[in-house]
């Protein structure tokens, strides 16, 4: 059986966007590169038709893949989200208790996690070891630097 997949409201109108977008800009433009690279000579031959065709591919894949997290996906609405443990949607600041150090993070479904954006999957190592736990609780994750204990100073919406 299939994780369920939670969105936030932010993740629902991210994932919205981008299909509108390639919906309606990339499929446009990709079918541009196919038309215009059809006179570089025979499809078998020439490489930037590949090249489009594979772009193609790849864009109605990721439109695909978007309208099924669409249809399955569970909102996490604002008034859903705790502020008395960790959950989705939970904006959680966390302390490195080597290092000291406080991390703002925020607890998202699988689906749009961003780890560059500190929007974490609750199916990670570190949203999975935060998930229901409460402010003073310490957690221990295994990280590629090895194992990392981390405080949890604050959570809020």
């Amino acid at each position: 059986m299939e994780n369920e997949i939670f969105l936030t409201p932010s993740g629902l109108k991210r994932i919205q966007d981008e299909l509108e977008h390639l919906r309606t800009v990339r499929r446009r433009e990709v079918a541009d590169r196919i038309r215009d690279s059809k006179e570089y000579g025979e499809p078998s031959e020439n490489s930037e038709y590949e090249e489009a065709k594979t772009e193609q591919a790849f864009v109605e894949g990721r439109i695909i893949e978007l309208k099924r997290i669409l249809q399955v996906a569970q909102v996490v609405e604002e008034d859903q989200i705790p502020t008395d443990m960790v959950g989705i949607g939970s904006k959680v600041t966390i302390r490195d208790m080597k290092t000291k150090e406080d991390w703002g993070l925020t607890i998202v479904g699988s689906a749009e996690s961003d780890p560059g954006e500190d929007r974490i999957s609750n199916e990670s190592p570190v949203g999975e070891a935060l998930v229901n736990k409460k402010v003073g609780d310490v957690i221990q994750v295994q990280t590629p630097d090895g194992p990392a204990k981390y405080k949890i100073v604050k959570i809020s919406k």
